[in-house]
């Protein structure tokens, strides 16, 4: 008898893993084809150096936003750029590069994803004990700003 109950309370146990990995197997489903069909498409961009930086971005721009960690975008002539600023930093040696950016558009928004990657000095090595505002500035395929955008920091 004891052998018996064993034996059905096992199944049942079988039958609600077998429905969780059902459910988690149909969840990462939805969530794969919500993330491919979602609307958001990679973005072209060029880096750009900074001698070839337009002045409205050297002047107006870098200054105004150098002291605070966060990415942005304006308009100069008909390109659109993309500057990310790393803020106040102690010394030299650390850096911001743009890996890539992305547009999602959802309800009638777009929102422009810039993926950066963050690095900091070697704490094994020397560096300039200066204060230093790392940017990076790049010039997108974009014709217009996007409402939003949202800065997905990678060290």
């Amino acid at each position: 008898m004891r052998k018996e109950k064993d034996r059905k309370r096992l199944q049942g146990r079988k039958k609600w893993v077998a429905a969780a990995a059902v459910l988690l197997v149909a969840g990462a489903a939805v969530w794969l084809c919500l993330s491919l069909f979602s609307g958001t498409e990679e973005v072209g961009f060029e880096q750009v150096s900074e001698d070839k930086l337009p002045q409205d971005i050297t002047s107006n721009v870098i200054p105004e936003y150098k002291t605070l960690e966060r990415a942005l975008a304006c308009c100069v002539g008909e390109d659109v750029y993309v500057i990310v600023t790393r803020g106040e930093k102690p010394t030299s040696g650390f850096k911001v590069d743009i890996d890539r950016l992305t547009m999602e558009e959802k309800d009638g928004k777009s929102t422009l994803i810039v993926y950066a990657n963050f690095t900091d000095p070697d704490k094994k090595s020397a560096f300039s004990q200066i204060i230093t505002y790392p940017v990076k500035v790049v010039r997108t395929d974009l014709k217009k700003l996007p409402d939003d955008i949202e800065l997905r920091i990678q060290y």
